[in-house]
């Protein structure tokens, strides 16, 4: 592998906003994607992750593809929604984007302490990422289903050695945090200000 796992996604990062600094849908859904070949090499323990991901993207990109002029910024979405009070229905892409961005929240995180505590076993830092992302939005029956989950997540090495590829796989890690958690932060003060953002799992 020429790079790290994590190449396509630092490549794919310069092309998520336009010269106006506004988030373009189809570069940002083609960036998350790029993200779904290293949630592969967790094995079982992000199966959920995945398809939540994978889920969300496919129905952002499918409301994009119905028009793709209309729906060039990410945020149309959310603004068409909120126009036709469909915007909190859980089949709505406003939803999809909240979900979207929490799952990359709870990746960054993971990706930080495997970056910050390189003593942490994997289950320890999928674990502290988790308390501080997602388990505060979901209900109790996600987050019992997801805590087993975590408890299948492979040996730390192996999986470092997998993922590292030819490149410096640490270094690309952190620019992958510090330049993809930005993007997240966006999002997420652009729901703050429709009163999207703290919407919880049923």
């Amino acid at each position: 592998m020429e790079g790290t796992v994590f190449t396509p996604c630092l490549e794919g990062m310069k092309h998520v906003k336009s010269e106006q600094g506004e988030m373009l849908t189809k570069p940002f859904l083609e960036l998350c994607k790029t993200i779904l070949p290293v949630i592969d090499k967790f094995g079982a323990a992000m199966t959920l992750v995945k398809s939540d991901i994978g889920g969300n993207i496919s129905r952002l990109e499918k409301n994009y593809l119905s028009d793709p002029d209309k729906f060039k910024y990410l945020y149309t979405f959310v603004q068409v929604e909120i126009e036709s009070k469909t915007a909190k229905a859980s089949s709505s892409c406003t939803n999809g984007l909240l979900w979207l961005t929490r799952a990359m929240d709870f990746l960054v995180e993971l990706f930080r302490n495997l970056v910050a505590h390189k003593d942490w076993s994997m289950p320890q830092a999928c674990g502290d990422s988790y308390q501080k992302t997602l388990k505060k939005w979901h209900g109790w029956l996600a987050s019992s289903t997801f805590s087993m989950a975590l408890k299948l997540a492979p040996d730390r090495k192996k999986f470092m050695d997998v993922i590292s590829g030819s490149g410096d796989i640490y270094a690309d890690m952190e620019r992958f945090c510090a330049e993809f958690g930005p993007f997240l932060h966006d999002n997420h003060k652009f729901l703050a200000t429709v009163g999207m953002d703290d919407m919880k799992a049923s």
